[in-house]
Order: structure tokens, then sequence, then C-alpha cells
């Protein structure tokens, strides 16, 4: 990770909710929400749902958007006893007890396939969680679903188009471990991977129309790391795939474990449509 400062909107943050005051890893990762949340234009008063919330990373920037008068209904799949090193519950339960609870609702063991809203949102976001799903066509039917739930949708991912040697780390370790999901069977946070090209053409799929497209900043953040050293945990898994799938995999993990000694997290990417 490279080196990190907090900016005037974190520390404001931090200061006016009181959370993640000693939890630098979140300090980190919220900073870079915030900037998602603010290229997202959300308002004050808006009603934004959100899916794949996890451990409310992004949820927390968005309730701090649309201010006393807004909500937020956070939804994900998973259990509440899902994710380190704290759980979705744990987390959520930090976060309910601050002053931003009043703002969220968080719904965890919820099937967006089965949710149901009788009020129409004003925007819907999915925030780096477009690579658990496993197929193209699912995240097809989510935005076709969403296409009669939402005024507008933001949607926010890993860039794959790196631009600085830095990030190829990052890159390689998700490669293979969307190869990995492929091979052997888990519940891991990399099922396989979209790219922003193929977003845009689902997206236009579902009679959505682009209006915004941008990148931003995440070099600073862990994740990149963490990648690695989980790519790296389950090498050994490969030893039993197929010849090719081995000389592939074997060449990721060249590249990646070829340092630069200042090793990057990739970029986010966003795209805004109505």
């Amino acid at each position: 990770m490279t080196s990190f400062q907090l900016n005037e909107k974190t520390a404001a943050f931090l200061a006016n909710y009181k959370l993640f005051e000693d939890d630098v890893i979140q300090q980190v990762q919220l900073q870079h929400r915030l900037s998602l949340v603010e290229a997202f234009a959300i308002q004050t008063g808006m009603h934004v749902l959100e899916i794949g919330c996890g451990q409310g990373d992004t949820t927390v920037a968005i309730a701090d958007a649309v201010g006393e008068n807004g909500f937020v209904t956070a939804i994900d799949i998973a259990s509440p006893d899902y994710g380190a090193p704290l759980t979705l519950g744990q987390s959520a339960d930090r976060i309910m007890n601050s002053a931003l609870g009043k703002r969220i609702s968080f719904q965890f063991e919820t099937d967006f396939d089965k949710f149901e809203s009788t009020a129409l949102f004003d925007m819907a976001v999915l925030s780096h969680c477009s690579w658990y799903f496993k197929r193209p066509e699912d995240v097809l039917h989510y935005f076709k679903k969403l296409r009669g739930m939402t005024k507008r949708l933001c949607f926010a991912e890993w860039d794959l188009d790196f631009t600085s040697m830095a990030q190829r780390a990052h890159f390689c370790a998700a490669s293979i471990l969307a190869l990995y999901s492929n091979f052997i069977n888990n519940d891991g946070n990399i099922q396989n991977l979209f790219d922003k090209t193929q977003i845009k053409q689902l997206l236009k799929q579902a009679d959505f129309q682009i209006e915004k497209q941008l990148v931003v900043d995440a070099t600073y953040l862990q994740d990149g790391q963490w990648e690695k050293s989980y790519a790296n945990s389950i090498r050994q898994q490969f030893s039993h795939a197929l010849p090719m799938i081995q000389t592939l995999v074997n060449s990721y993990y060249e590249l990646m474990n070829t340092s630069t000694g200042n090793e990057q997290s990739l970029n986010s990417f966003i795209l805004c449509a109505h």
C-alpha cells in the first residue's frame, strides 16, 4: 500500500460520526468510498438502494451524503456471520449505534431476486460487488430488475485496465482468483471478472442510458496486497488442474510476484446511468 493521508472530507466524517476512529484500515477504505459516493452525485433527501453492501463501507458514505432526511436500504445475500475481521453483523451493529444508524436499514440474507419495494428509489448503487457474480446473465438480470425500481443506477468496480506497472500484481491476483473460483467451488469475493466495457454493454441491454463514466484513484488501498496474499496461499491447489490452466496460472504468478517495490491497488471505474 502506498502512503496514506486523511483528506479533509474523511477527517470531517470521522469527527462527525465517531466511526472507525481507532481503525486505520477502515479509514483508508472509507476515504475511497467517500470519493466514490461524491462521484455518484448523491443528493440530500434521496432514498438509495445499495445492493451488495457487505460490511457497510459504502453504506456509511451514502448515508452521510443523503443527510438526515434521506435513507439507505442496504441489502446483501450473505449471512450476518459472514466476513472478517468483522462479520457483516458486527460491522452493521457498530454502524447502527452511530449517528448514521437512523438513516440505514441493513437487510442481510436478502436475495435481490426476491426483494420487492413499492417505492421507486432515487438511486441504486452497486459498489465493488459485481465480481461476486458467476455469469454475465446474472448481472444483466439485476440490471433489468433495477430498471423498474430506480430512477438512476451508479456502479463501481475495480478497473482491469491498469495504467501503472505497480498495479499489475493486483490484476494478476484477481485473474488467478477468478480462475480458482472456476476450478474449485468457493465463496470467495472474486468469482468472475467484469471489465467496464462489458458492464456498459449489459447496462445498455437493460435499457439504461449511460450519463457519466470516470476513474477514481484507489492506488492507496490495501486490497491489492490482500488479494496477492490470498492468491499465493492457494497456489498449491492448482496442482491438479489441467496442464493448460497450470501454465496460464503459473505465468500470472510469476508476473504477480515480480515486485516493483511499490505495489498498488487497481483504480475503480464508475458508470452512472438513468
